[in-house]
Formats: structure tokens, C-alpha cells, sequence
């Protein structure tokens, strides 16, 4: 009898009435561990076409940790949809449904008799599973699932339970002591799976086997497996006690091998800084990444064998931007971060992700800032909190970097978790110093090591090993919301006494322990500190600081280097709009901390703009106009290239605030009674940019022409910080040549000066290039077109280059944007299976605020009927992209109403994903 002749013994697993299983909320107050623990782990794959057979044996102990909330049956997970179980054995014996063991959607628990053994002193009991899956008709790309032509797995954060039942959760750490990957030959003669291979050989009928042990433990989310036809780039690295480590990097055969040379580059660098900065080594003998395209998230940390999304891994100067680059660089380095914050020591539930993460993402925001322009970097992590955790934090999927609920746990790898918890990483740091931090890391993973463990756990190792209290501190992990910061200050020049009154306001109405950067600039000698540079600690909720600065002028330069993700806002009674802005313009003219200058800047231009949109017109002679063209103009004052001293700097001094950032500006400075209107804001900002280019039309033309012939004499393209800040830069001056197009005349003179460009970029590379191209889809020219056309056969169907190319429409600011969205979801490179070719164009045109949110609703239509259709493919993908219809209560009633309507459609739908159900229901209530 074949096995396709059997019944599964998980077959019919249902409720008695025949209705679907309803989404579990799980709390993180519920955590309790398991009685056992699986000390050990053997797997058999056995890969065939439309067939897998995974054979699973488990050495399985008594867990010393348990409590009475443990119970006594072990419970192992596994998604029967996926997974079909045809055999079930304990120490070789068959179990007996009912008597042995039950299965329930989604569990199977054993009777707590089949491990009474464990309590009359045997050391342990074997279990033996065999499942059948199939890789080849998994379109949620969670578990095993086939990618191209090569079949390869992501289990975190509950894949691992679509390969086989096991107690999928972060605190079972095992000993894979041996994974065995059997294929064909011809078609997968690549076989992976993390660990040191200890032996390959080859089968009868064109078969091979491989067989790899990780002598670490950890638990199943780690767990990968490749089998596929695959390149390969090898290279080795010496650790710093001298030990030979082989890295290899795999892709299809048909990527060029030299895309893989930037992400080597980078993975060496990466190895050298944690050695460097943290004295730590790589663990084992070789460290294998494996680049694929169809893939949900970023990459992943797997022990020794880290996944990649191509779109994070395959660069070259023809096909990827700097942005790009720099995207390899700090992803390759936060993956292999992981191997000590994250795989060697894991957090104990997925409530405590940010653990792992948030510690992650600040080691790969220091290792990118190291690597290149730290005040750069800074600028950029900055942008990118205010612009999309703010708004998180602000909406109802708000929650603290430690949740204390979930639904789907795939619905928390978000901007919270990564990028505030990061910012929290920060703050200790701060408030420690840089070696105070690294003893605390010392501390903690002496105390840790091989260990799954909690947020306070961190905390703590920090504060013994610092002999600091951060009782206080700790709240940053269960408040929710974005404080707010509120200063005044007086100067009673009497006395000489300069007091700085600062106010915090939280989700909880308690204080957190908010460290603030401060300094004070002398007014009569611009440039100089009139006190040296201090950290506040803002530990109540309101507290008065006292400098004596004697009667000189000063200026308070606050949050510098933003030292604490919070929204910082003047006191509206005691402060007067003139003598904020006139300290705005000072800082941005003379403040000493580069992050705070373009800070100054930044919030000159975001009242600018906020003044064309509430008088609906652009009043060039205000004040606010003044101090515009004034900060606008002094950054432009250079008498030529060779005079710019941080191009990438210059270009961040010119850029205007984006709309994302001015929305979360416009609901703290007018407060929550005001509604968004994206079309408006826009306008507004558009009005400004045009107001800048008109005046400085003659200075941006000639930098812009200083740049271009500057850059003309490169002989090779580089990625290195002074390159990175030209082409910058020159895109920033291009983006305002380009906005004036409101004659015929202008509509030439732009479209000459992009197109141009976007011709010269197969020469300069594909930053220039796609920049030019942005520019162009804009104007209604026949230029737009070719180049369009251009592009995509440039692209010779390379994936990552045509989603550049469905992108860059995606975004287009003209008024038939959705009708060429939904032809392009037609095209026959557009494809739903795709995550990254989703996000390209579908999530691309939610980014497009203005076209998105135009007031027919037409946009939140076309994007509730993608989600119904996405949900049954991937329900990661359509949870992610229904975030953009969830902060329906920011808008006016009438979008309001047709947001809400698509959620209510959506939660009404026959089949509903647990990942969609959470983000619809919450975004309901």
C-alpha cells in the first residue's frame, strides 16, 4: 500500500459543528512553560515532486522550570491544513488515538502516562513522527515552500509547525544534532540546513543525501533548510583568535555572481565590528546565506544558514541604488548580529520580540553609521521612526515594544518592535555611556548564554552591571502611544539663571525616564556652547532645570541627536510663535550638533508649509517665508563643489519635510480635533517647493551642472560615502528643477534636464537613473513614455529591477495614477504570488498618499478587492498592506466612511485569515 493510499491520522480534524475554529487571542500574563523540554532533534527530509516526507524523532526530558501551570500532557503544534501525520510512535511503539494521545485544529497532546517513565528516573523519552507536506502548493511562503526552482523554508515566527508537529514556540531549545536532506540529484545537488555538514553521499536513481548537525541549541523558529540548483560565492573569513571560518553565499544560476560581491563585502565587515566593538566571534565553521525571491520578509537569522529576500541581498551599480546598497550593508549586518542577540541568546516568548530585535536593529544602526556617515544615518533612522511608528503608535494597532495580546504573532513584527525598541536600546546607552552599555552586554550574555529569556532580563544585566537603578526606565516596555515632551525656558539675566522647564505627557499618565541631550548656544559668538553639553534626566512629569549662563544671549538646543523617541513640542503659552522661530533659525544657522541643525531647518519648512495650508495660499514675505529662504539659501552658499564638505548632509539640508512626517506634525501641533487631508498637504508642500525652486532657480541649476560634470569624470562607479552624498545630492537639486512645470517653457526645460540624466544613467548608475525616471512619470511628456519603455527593457527581466519600474508608477503624482495602477496589475510580469512584486506596485500606491486617499474612495476599492484575493494566498502580505485603511479616524467623514466600509467588507469575508481578522477587528473597533 502506497502512502498516498492512507488516511492521515490528523485527517477531519474539526470542531463538532462543523464551524471554523474562531481566532485566539493569546496574553502575555497566560505564559507558562512546558513540562518537557525536546533535548534533541533528529530530521529526515525526504524532498520528491508534489511530496516531502519529514520523519521526526524527539529526545524528550523533564522540564526543570515547570509549574503547576505547566499541566502534565505536552502539547506539540502543528497546522493541519499543511501537515499530514501518518505516524505517531513513542520508543518505537504505535500511539493509540483517544488513549495516547488527541488531536485537536492545530495540536497534539500527549497523555502525560506516556511520560511516566521520566518520573521513575529514565533520562528520557523518544518520540517519532512522520508527516507528509507539500512545499510546492504553499503560497503563504511560512513553513517549507518552493521558490523558483529551489525549495527552502521560513519558520519564524510559527512556520515550523507547517513542516512537522513539535512545540513550536521560543523557550524549546534543541540540539538539532542531525537533519538528513535526501533530493534529486540533477535538480537540488545543493543541500542545506544550518549547522557544520558532517557528511553527503551519493543514492541509488540519481539521488543524494546530506546530513548537517548544529551543535547549538535553539529553538524551532531558527530552524532552515535549501535544496536547490544553485551559485555560489565563496570566500573566509579569519576570526580575531585566529580560527578559519568559510562563508558562501547561493542564488539561481540565473542572478550574475558578481550581485553577490557587495553583500560578501558587507557580511565580513559585519564580522569584524561585532568582534571590534563587542568582542564577539562567530561560533561555527562556515556560514552559509541563501538569497530568495519569493520571500515574506527581510531576511532571516536561521543558526548558521540566514535567508535573504533577493531585494536585501543582489545589488550591482546597473540594477540596485544606494539606497539599495546601503539596505544590503545594514540588513547583512543585523542578520549575522543575530547570531549572539537573538540565536544565542533568544527571548523566552514572542511578547518578548523586541528583545531580539529592537537590540538588533540598534547594533545594525550603529555597525551602518560606523561603516559610513553616523549623523547621516542618524537623519535617516529618524525620518523613518517619525514617518511610519508615530503613525503606528498613533493608530489601533498601537501597542508597547512589548505587546500584551496577540492574535497572529506575524502581525507584530512591526515599526514598534523594531524601530522604538531599538530607539529604547538607545536610551540605555545614553543614559549608561557607550561603556557602561558594554558591560551591561558583557553581563548579560555571561548570564544568558544558550538561554531563552525575558525583556527584564536585559534590563537587569544593564542595570547590575552599571549598579543603576532603571526601575523607572523599564515602564518604556509597557507604554504604548508616543510621549510628548513639552519645554519653556526663562533667563533672568539678574541672576545670570537660565531655567529650562520641561513636561512629559504618556499613554499612562505615569513619568518614564526620558534621557534629553541639552545644550546651550551663545548667542554673541555663534557656533560656541555657552555651557558644556549635558544629558537631562526627565523622570517626572514635570521638572525645571538650572544653568548659570551670566547675561549673555543663549539658545536651547534640546533632544539633540534625538536621544528619546518622543514628539517635542514648545509650551503654546509661555513660548511665542516668534521667539520659537527665531530660535528655530539660529539652530539651523549655527547649532554645533549636526542632527539638531537639520532639525532647526526641518521644522522651519514644516511651519512654512503648515501656513500655505491653513491660509491656503503661499505668503512668500511672511516670517516664516524669511526664515526659509534664509536657511534654504544658506546651505546653497557655496561657491563650488570642491567648497561642499558633506554632500549627503547638503542634501538632507535641502529636502523638505515628507508628507508623512508633516501628517504626524499637523495632528501635534493642531491636535486631535483637526482631520488629515493628504490632498491639501501635498498642495501645501508642493507650493513650497516651487516657492524655493523660483528663488534659487539659478543656484540649483548651477550646482546641479557643477555635479553633473563633476561626476562625468568617474572613472569607476563607488559606493562610499562621498559618492553616495553626490549623487544625493544632485537628485535633490534635479527633484527641484523638475517641480517647476507650470508653462510649456518649464514643462521643457525639466524635461530635457531629466530625461538627460535618465539617458546618462546606464553610464552613472541606477540611483541617477531611477531618480530621473521619477521625475519623468510626473510630466505629461512623450519622453515619459520612452523612458518607460526603456527602463523596463533595460531591465532584461531582472526581478528586482522591474519592481523599480512598477514602483516608480505606482507613485506618480498624476491624476490617472490608479487607472495605470490596476492596467499594471494585468501586465504579465505583475503577479499576487510574488511578495515583493506586490509590494512594488500595491503597497507602493498606498504610499502615494495623495492619489490613494483621493476623495471618490476610489483607491480604498481597488485595494479591499486586492486584499480579498491576497488573503487566500498569502494572509502575512494582506495584513501588512490593510494597515493602510486602519487609520480611517485621522481623515474627514467622508473617507472615513468608505475606509471603514472596506474594512467592514473585509471582515465579512467567507474565510478570513487569523492575520487579516486581527488587523480588520481592531481597525473596527
Amino acid at each position: 500500500m502506497t502512502t498516498n493510499d492512507r488516511t492521515a491520522l490528523n485527517a477531519n480534524i474539526g470542531l463538532s459543528n462543523g464551524e471554523a475554529l474562531k481566532p485566539q487571542e493569546v496574553f502575555r500574563k497566560d505564559y507558562a512553560p512546558l513540562p518537557y523540554l525536546v533535548e534533541e532533534t533528529r530530521l529526515n527530509f525526504d524532498l520528491r515532486d508534489g511530496k516531502t516526507t519529514v520523519v521526526a524523532e524527539l529526545k524528550i526530558v523533564p522540564n526543570s522550570a515547570a509549574t503547576e501551570a505547566s499541566g502534565k500532557d505536552f502539547v506539540l503544534d502543528g497546522e493541519e491544513d499543511s501537515v499530514k501525520l501518518f505516524s505517531l510512535k513513542v520508543g518505537g511503539k504505535d500511539l493509540v488515538k483517544g488513549e495516547d494521545y488527541e488531536l485537536v485544529p492545530g495540536k497534539l497532546i500527549l497523555k502525560e502516562h506516556l511520560f511516566a517513565e521520566l518520573e521513575t528516573g529514565d533520562s528520557f523519552v523518544s518520540l517519532q513522527t512522520e508527516v507528509e507536506i507539500v512545499p510546492e502548493a504553499n503560497t503563504q511562503l511560512s513553513g517549507l515552500y518552493k521558490s523558483g526552482g529551489m525549495y527552502c523554508s521560513q519558520c519564524e515566527a510559527m512556520g515550523f509547525r507547517r513542516i512537522t508537529y513539535y512545540p513550536d514556540r521560543p523557550d524549546i531549545m534543541s540540539a538539532f544534532k542531525s537533519v538528513r536532506i535526501e533530493a534529486d540529484k540533477t535538480n537540488y545537488p545543493v543541500l542545506l540546513s544550518n549547522g557544520n555538514l558532517i557528511d553527503e553521499g551519493d543514492l541509488d536513481d540519481n539521488r543524494h543525501y546530506a546530513i548537517w548537525e548544529d551543535p547549538f541549541p535553539k529553538p524551532s523558529y531558527l530552524f532552515a533548510v535549501v535544496a536547490g540548483n544553485l551559485a555560489k560565492l565563496g570566500d573566509e573569513y579569519v576570526t580575531k583568535s585566529g580560527r578559519n571560518v568559510t562563508l558562501q553565499i547561493f542564488t539561481e544560476h540565473t542572478t550574475p555572481i558578481e550581485q553577490l560581491y557587495y553583500a560578501m563585502l558587507s557580511l565580513k565587515k559585519a564580522m569584524k565590528w561585532d568582534e571590534d566593538v563587542f568582542n564577539l566571534e562567530y561560533d561555527l565553521d562556515i556560514f552559509n546565506i541563501v538569497a530568495v525571491g519569493d520571500f515574506n520578509m527581510g531576511a532571516m537569522e536561521n543558526k548558521g544558514l540566514n535567508i535573504f529576500n533577493t531585494a536585501l541581498c543582489l545589488v550591482s551599480p546597473a540594477t540596485a541604488t544606494d539606497m539599495n546598497y546601503m539596505r544590503v550593508e545594514g540588513v547583512i549586518g543585523h542578520e549575522y548580529f543575530h547570531n549572539w542577540t537573538g540565536n544565542r541568546v533568544t527571548c523566552r516568548d514572542w511578547f518578548q520580540l523586541t528583545l531580539k530585535e529592537g537590540l538588533t536593529v540598534f547594533r545594525d544602526q550603529e555597525f551602518s553609521g560606523d561603516m559610513n556617515s553616523r549623523a547621516v544615518k542618524r537623519i535617516e533612522d529618524v525620518r523613518s521612526l517619525r514617518g511610519r511608528q508615530f503613525a503606528e503608535d498613533a493608530g489601533p494597532l498601537s501597542h508597547p515594544i512589548r505587546p500584551d495580546s496577540y492574535i497572529s504573532m506575524d502581525n507584530f513584527y512591526t515599526s514598534t518592535v523594531y524601530s522604538k525598541g531599538a530607539e529604547v536600546i538607545r536610551m540605555y546607552q545614553t543614559i549608561l555611556g557607550v561603556e557602561g552599555f558594554k558591560k551591561g552586554m558583557k553581563l548579560y550574555f555571561e548570564r544568558h548564554d544558550g538561554s531563552a529569556v525575558t525583556c527584564d532580563d536585559f534590563l537587569q544585566a544593564m542595570s547590575d552591571a552599571n549598579l543603576y537603578d532603571l526601575s523607572l526606565f523599564s515602564d518604556w516596555y509597557s507604554t504604548n502611544r508616543t510621549p510628548t515632551v513639552t519645554y519653556s525656558y526663562e533667563h533672568d539675566k539678574r541672576c545670570g539663571l537660565f531655567k529650562l522647564s520641561l513636561s512629559q505627557e504618556t499613554s499612562t499618565g505615569r513619568p518614564l525616564h526620558i534621557p534629553v541631550k541639552f545644550g546651550l548656544l551663545s548667542r554673541a559668538k555663534p557656533g560656541t556652547e555657552a555651557v558644556s553639553p549635558t544629558i537631562l534626566h526627565l523622570k517626572e512629569l514635570s521638572q525645571t532645570f538650572e544653568f548659570q549662563v551670566g547675561d549673555q544671549e543663549v539658545v536651547p538646543s534640546i533632544l539633540r541627536e534625538f536621544s528619546a523617541p518622543v514628539k517635542l513640542i514648545p509650551e503654546s503659552i509661555r513660548m511665542t510663535d516668534n521667539s520659537v522661530n527665531t530660535d528655530l533659525a539660529f539652530m539651523a544657522a549655527y547649532d554645533s550638533d549636526g542632527f539638531n541643525k537639520w532639525e532647526a531647518a526641518q521644522g522651519i519648512f514644516t511651519k512654512f508649509i503648515f501656513e500655505t495650508l491653513t491660509s491656503a495660499e503661499l505668503k512668500d514675505s511672511s516670517c516664516l517665508g524669511s526664515f526659509s529662504r534664509e536657511a534654504f539659501g544658506r546651505t546653497l552658499q557655496v561657491g563650488s563643489v570642491d567648497d561642499i564638505n558633506d554632500f549627503a548632509m547638503m542634501a538632507y539640508a535641502l529636502t523638505l519635510p515628507s508628507e508623512s512626517s508633516l501628517s504626524e506634525d499637523y495632528l501635534t501641533n493642531f491636535g486631535s480635533a483637526v482631520k488629515l487631508d493628504p490632498v491639501a498637504i501635498r498642495s501645501a508642500r508642493g507650493k513650497v517647493k516651487q516657492f524655493l525652486a523660483r528663488t534659487f532657480y539659478n543656484n540649483l541649476f548651477h550646482l546641479y551642472n557643477d555635479l553633473t560634470k563633476c561626476m562625468s569624470t568617474d572613472i569607476e562607479f563607488k559606493v562610499d560615502a562621498e559618492s553616495i552624498g553626490r549623487r544625493s545630492l544632485r537628485n535633490v537639486l534635479l527633484d527641484y528643477l523638475c517641480s517647476l512645470k507650470e508653462t510649456p517653457d518649464e514643462v521643457a526645460t525639466a524635461t530635457k534636464i531629466a530625461y538627460n540624466q535618465f539617458k546618462a544613467g546606464s553610464k552613472t548608475g541606477m540611483t541617477d537613473k531611477l531618480a530621473a525616471l521619477g521625475a519623468l512619470v510626473n510630466m505629461n511628456c512623450s519622453e515619459r513614455e520612452m523612458a518607460l519603455k526603456q527602463f523596463y527593457e533595460d531591465a532584461h527581466g531582472d526581478a528586482l529591477v522591474i519592481n523599480k519600474w512598477f514602483s516608480v508608477q505606482a507613485f506618480a503624482n498624476v491624476d490617472d495614477v490608479l487607472d495605470r495602477v490596476k492596467a499594471l496589475t494585468k501586465h504579465s510580469d505583475f503577479t499576487m504570488n510574488n511578495p515583493n512584486r506586490c509590494r512594488s506596485l500595491i503597497s507602493a500606491f498606498t504610499m502615494n498618499s495623495a492619489k490613494f486617499h483621493s476623495a471618490d474612495g476610489e483607491g480604498y476599492k481597488f485595494l479591499g478587492e486586492i486584499l480579498g484575493e491576497m488573503d487566500k494566498l498569502n494572509p502575512q502580505i494582506s495584513s501588512r498592506m490593510a494597515g493602510a485603511l486602519i487609520q480611517w479616524r485621522r481623515y474627514d467623514d467622508s473617507r472615513a466612511t468608505m475606509m471603514r466600509n472596506e474594512l467592514e467588507k473585509l471582515s465579512k469575508l467567507e474565510k478570513i485569515s487569523d492575520d487579516l481578522f486581527e488587523v480588520v477587528t481592531r481597525g473596527l473597533k
